[in-house]
């Protein structure tokens, strides 16, 4: 059975734990509130179940860290604790040293289940074992416990997490709940500025031409021939005199040019807000609940 680190195996842990991260929890024995070391990480199999958590036991024994069975850990967020269920510290001195560099195998595991194995101040004796029923009784816990003097086994290729409750499985004092997250899109819309229309005046200049009709006067000398020319005239009627001037005063008219300004148009600005649908789409994602019940009754409320 392969293990991973909880981090590797979901990066977003904590999101399924409102934030909280067991990681760096001190580690207390169950009772007596001795403190046996620090959560330095988590190992969950390939469904993402808790399995062990891997313990510094710094404050029992400097520089090793051993493996606890999730079943035998009470983890409690309201005081930032872990508390052991029956380990002594006899016990973490006979657990093997878990070393990151090596690979966790089967016979691995073994040994470290051989040691929680081995009866415990808190096991109860049970009058109607017999050594045909290794596992003959219930802990203070509710988890069965092999008879006096029995070991159970199990074969290797057979061997299930789910064969031994009493490591593995969730007590049910501590149980947790656990949320189902979804996301969901959710539409909004923001208003952004997308340009400027600037609207202004310039003064352009052209020729304009207008025809403006116009009156000159001039002079016409007409000589004419009277009809009674030649007739011969009295002394009195010839009156001769020198240096008699006619005058004539002589107009004419020049265009005058004025400008006005008459009112041409108007020009309106107003903004139109125009409506259209614009359709996005995005992955979401969904937590679905994943339910090991090793072939026991379950009802879902």
């Amino acid at each position: 059975m392969v293990l991973y680190k909880l981090e590797d195996f979901e990066p977003s842990y904590q999101e399924s734990f409102d934030g909280h991260d067991i990681k760096g929890l001190g580690v207390y024995t169950q009772g007596n509130d001795e403190k046996v070391g620090t959560v330095s990480d988590v190992l969950v199999d390939e469904e993402g179940h808790f399995r062990y958590l891997i313990v510094d036991l710094g404050f029992w024994i400097f520089g090793k860290k051993v493996l606890l069975p999730i079943g035998r850990a009470r983890v409690d967020y309201n005081t930032d604790r872990v508390y052991t269920i029956g380990l002594t510290r006899e016990q973490a001195e006979d657990l093997p040293e878990f070393d990151e560099r090596q690979t966790l195998d089967y016979d691995y595991e073994e040994r470290v289940r051989g040691v929680y194995r081995q009866p415990t101040d808190y096991n109860l004796p049970v009058e109607a074992a017999t050594p045909l029923d290794p596992l003959a009784g219930l802990d203070p816990l509710g988890a069965p416990v092999a008879a006096l003097g029995t070991t159970p086994t199990y074969a290797r290729d057979s061997y299930t997490y789910e064969n031994e409750p009493a490591l593995y499985g969730l007590n049910e004092q501590d149980h947790q709940t656990l949320r189902l997250y979804e996301e969901r899109l959710i539409a909004s819309k923001r208003r952004q500025k997308t340009g400027e229309v600037t609207i202004g005046k310039r003064v352009e200049t052209d020729t304009a031409r207008v025809a403006v009709p116009v009156e000159r006067e001039r002079v016409v000398i007409e000589r004419v021939t009277p009809a009674d020319a030649g007739t011969a005239v009295s002394g009195r009627e010839a009156d001769f005199r020198e240096g008699e001037v006619a005058r004539i005063e002589l107009h004419e008219e020049t265009p005058e040019i004025r400008k006005e300004a008459f009112l041409r148009e108007e020009v309106r600005v107003r903004k139109v807000v125009d409506q259209d649908t614009v359709e996005t789409q995005e992955t979401v994602r969904r937590e679905e609940l994943d339910v090991n019940s090793a072939n026991l009754p379950i009802e879902e409320r």
